[in-house]
């Protein structure tokens, strides 16, 4: 299957895609700032570049979309160059793997949060959250 954009197109457009402050994490930070709860965002400092970071708590939160950390619910791999997506995704799941082993070498608690769960669960989340701390 041949794509519908042209490759300019098609590059405006993956331009635009971006890797942080969605929608969903942006209302997800909100609600864990009125939790009580005071982090760090995308900070470079910190290995693997956590979402979020409670240095208090010495907590990181890894908020991971369906589709780049191959969730097995909603996660897909698109109908064209499948080979390319699925050693990608695989390679994401790796790398994944061996930022939890170093956080937990580390003796930080680490949080992995699916997307799928902050429209509808993210007052169950943040008390899990809050559990765990």
């Amino acid at each position: 299957m041949t794509d519908i954009f042209t490759k300019q197109k098609r590059s405006e457009i993956m331009s635009k895609v971006k890797n942080k402050d969605s929608e969903l994490e942006v209302e997800f930070r909100k609600k864990l700032w009125r939790a009580g709860l005071r982090y760090l965002k995308n900070s470079t400092k910190y290995y693997g570049k956590p979402d979020l970071v409670l240095p208090k708590y010495k907590t990181v939160i890894f908020i991971d979309s369906c589709f780049w950390h191959g969730c097995r619910i909603h996660g897909s791999i698109p109908a064209t160059r499948t080979k390319f997506w699925t050693e990608k995704i695989e390679r994401n799941k790796a790398r994944d793997k061996e930022v939890t082993r170093v956080y937990k070498k580390e003796g930080w608690n680490i949080l992995r949060v699916w997307e799928h769960d902050l429209p509808h669960k993210t007052d169950r989340v943040i008390k899990s959250i809050h559990a765990k701390l």
